[in-house]
């Protein structure tokens, strides 16, 4: 299947659905709404159709894709729970989680979609547009964000078109994306660790376990061979540079702010978006993707960042800001 050279955007309902899940059994890919970012859809198990995920977005091969379906016993399917994985499962799926497993011994997803490992990356997702486009087509469907590989993940319909129209079949516009940033990334395997933070706080997490998480092992994350997505050094960046935990602005920069207080010289920006006035970590990260690319239109020669809190959700948004940042 060629894309059409613009995408076409069309609103949430029964004939969207219809289309984009024939899209998806014919080989094709789909933008579609989760409550985390958009996502680009292709079938899990047609290693064609996700290669093609990987050209659209330029991605590295190796970058490992998460699996969406639609309730536990789907995910039963693809992969081994244990007592700890079923316990996060049942309590935050649907939802912002992602965990990583050991295969199932008849696990139907592509290899070139688990990077060739013995574990895979899944998820249940709980927006209404992506439980009724699987539930339509029926099989799982691997979801990266819908963007080009390493730019600033998208949170509406116009972002992803912005990255990706002409490189994909379809794009179903549900939005703004509620949570806005990426899925927490828990691996159950030697023993529970967090991969990445993201959409549930680890605090959340380890009240459910009733133990700490551990961190990831050295060498789970090398540069050549991520367990889990959204673990290379650089990724989620504009293309502008960023300074971060900024107390001043300096002349030619723009400023991505948190809270009620402003930073020394805060007229000098260029332009100034705040995460959230008000200090709410959970607007901050909806907004987080959007203020990125919005500063990264601004022409600044550098974006400042103000300091954000480490807890909760701010683990999360301050990930990504330094992914955003790595030299790259």
């Amino acid at each position: 299947m060629t894309a059409s050279p613009v995408t076409p955007l069309v609103q949430p309902g029964a004939a969207a659905i219809a289309e984009a899940a024939r899209i998806l059994a014919s080989g094709g890919l789909v933008a579609f709404p989760t409550e985390t970012v958009y996502g680009l859809g292709a079938d899990a198990t047609n290693g064609a159709a996700v290669a093609r995920i990987y050209e659209a977005k330029g991605r590295p091969s190796f970058n490992p894709l998460i699996s969406h379906v639609t309730d536990l016993r789907s995910a039963q399917a693809l992969a081994r729970f244990d007592t700890d994985a079923a316990r996060l499962a049942g309590a935050f799926w649907p939802g912002p989680l992602t965990l990583v497993l050991p295969k199932a011994q008849a696990c139907p997803v592509s290899e070139l979609a688990t990077a060739g490992l013995d574990t895979i990356a899944v998820r249940v997702p709980h927006h209404p547009v992506a439980r009724d486009l699987l539930a339509a087509f029926g099989r799982p469907v691997v979801a990266p964000s819908a963007n080009r590989s390493g730019h600033v993940s998208p949170t509406t319909a116009a972002h992803v078109a912005a990255d990706l129209s002409g490189r994909v079949d379809l794009i179903i516009d549900g939005g703004a994306t509620p949570v806005g940033v990426e899925s927490t990334i828990i691996a159950c395997l030697d023993d529970v660790s967090l991969l990445r933070p993201g959409g549930v706080p680890r605090e959340e997490i380890e009240r459910v376990l009733g133990r700490p998480l551990a961190e990831a092992a050295a060498g789970i994350a090398v540069e050549d061979s991520p367990l889990a997505p959204g673990m290379l050094a650089s990724h989620y960046a504009p293309r502008t540079r960023m300074r971060l935990n900024a107390h001043r602005v300096e002349t030619g920069e723009a400023l991505l702010a948190f809270g009620p207080s402003p930073v020394q010289d805060a007229q000098k920006a260029v332009k100034t978006l705040n995460l959230s006035a008000r200090g709410d970590l959970i607007e901050a990260a909806a907004n987080l993707f959007s203020y990125l690319r919005a500063l990264d239109g601004a022409k600044a020669a550098m974006i400042a960042v103000m300091p954000l809190p480490q807890e909760g959700l701010g683990e999360a948004i301050n990930d990504r800001l330094q992914r955003a940042a790595a030299p790259r």
